[in-house]
């Protein structure tokens, strides 16, 4: 009896997460009252599939006063020849690359970003990975959360478009899994940044260090929620995440990157990734296997059946090919939590990274 009732209270709360998601996907924030002028900055490393779509975006954006800095490391970055392009198809819009790297942390990442960071004029500045889609109100979403309190506004990605098993595999993992966590925690004030977006006042950084200071975990946006939480203030999440399209992938895609967030998650909130096994089904199916067989089928009716109703509800991919993918990734998902204890570090584009502050594995 207590396997069934522990196998049904897993159930509960992930019916709870995903009720709490699809609320927060409801919210609209108030139109915002003041319209500052806002640096755009856009790291870029390498060439994806749908970079010119994606960096693209970043032009005729409805805000009054924005600038546009795209930051590249080198010279010879393959995406430097489209962001040139860009820039003079868009000869109107008050945007400039940027190139070089300053060693100001291990995460390559922050020191591509650095010369942008030193080089604006505004006060109020929104980070944005190369591989996000932004919507032409994606500067107002981000200022509409923004409030008296609030030291930060971010966004996980939302995969869309996938191509095959495997990119529908990597979406779901965004969308079902990490999005529905993250929207449900937004929702009852626990936000977490995410590095695909990160919106904030420049000088709440600047008086801890600038930039800098994000190197101090693995990933930079761990170490913008501990900075602001530190500093007394919340992470906000905009209602619905912004579009990260996946294209093809391979299934060790997949996996490598799934494990390197995983150890992420690991070292910046090892309490609550101590908890990410029941996130999945397994767990749960395993006590009913043992206590009471026939509640097998209902429960994964309503496991899976909550997991589309929000996904309709958020506009994110549900059909037959996604449901093999959420099996499939809840399959993963405690070989993926007990491959993180393998080691600790990662490779991420070419550098090696430690769990010691985030600097460069030996």
């Amino acid at each position: 009896m207590s396997l069934t009732l522990a196998a049904l209270g897993l159930l509960t709360l992930h019916l709870l997460a995903a009720a709490l998601a699809a609320s927060h996907g409801r919210r609209r924030g108030p139109a915002p009252s003041h319209r500052p002028f806002i640096c755009l900055l856009r790291p870029v490393c390498g060439r994806d599939r749908h970079d010119r779509e994606t960096l693209g975006s970043s032009f005729g954006l409805n805000w009054p006063d924005y600038e546009i800095v795209f930051c590249a490391a080198h010279e010879e970055d393959a995406a430097v020849p489209l962001v040139r392009e860009l820039i003079r198809l868009h000869p109107g819009a008050r945007a400039r690359l940027l190139i070089g790297e300053e060693r100001l942390t291990a995460n390559p990442k922050l020191n591509n970003l650095a010369k942008g960071w030193a080089g604006t004029e505004a006060r109020m500045i929104a980070i944005a990975d190369a591989n996000l889609m932004l919507p032409g109100d994606y500067l107002e979403q981000l200022m509409s959360e923004w409030r008296p309190g609030v030291g930060l506004v971010s966004s996980p990605p939302a995969g869309g478009r996938a191509e095959g098993i495997w990119g529908a595999l990597e979406a779901s993992f965004l969308n079902g899994l990490q999005g529905r966590w993250q929207l449900a925690a937004a929702r009852v004030g626990l936000g977490f940044a995410q590095g695909k977006t990160m919106f904030l006042d420049r000088s709440l950084l600047d008086e801890r260090g600038g930039l800098a200071a994000l190197g101090a975990e693995l990933a930079e946006d761990v170490a913008a929620t501990r900075l602001v939480r530190a500093a007394g203030r919340s992470v906000r999440l905009v209602p619905r995440p912004f579009t990260q399209p996946i294209g093809r992938r391979r299934l060790r895609d997949v996996w490598d990157r799934q494990l390197r967030w995983s150890r992420i998650r690991r070292k910046g909130f090892p309490a609550l990734f101590a908890l990410e096994p029941l996130l999945s089904p397994v767990v749960p199916l395993v006590m009913l296997g043992v206590a009471a067989p026939l509640w097998i089928l209902p429960f994964l009716a309503l496991w899976y059946g909550a997991e589309t109703a929000l996904c309709r509800a958020m506009g994110w991919p549900c059909g037959r090919r996604d449901l093999a993918a959420w099996a499939a990734r809840d399959l993963m998902l405690p070989v993926l939590w007990v491959a993180t204890f393998a080691r600790q570090g990662f490779e991420w584009r070419g550098t090696s990274m430690s769990p010691a502050a985030g600097k460069p594995a030996a």
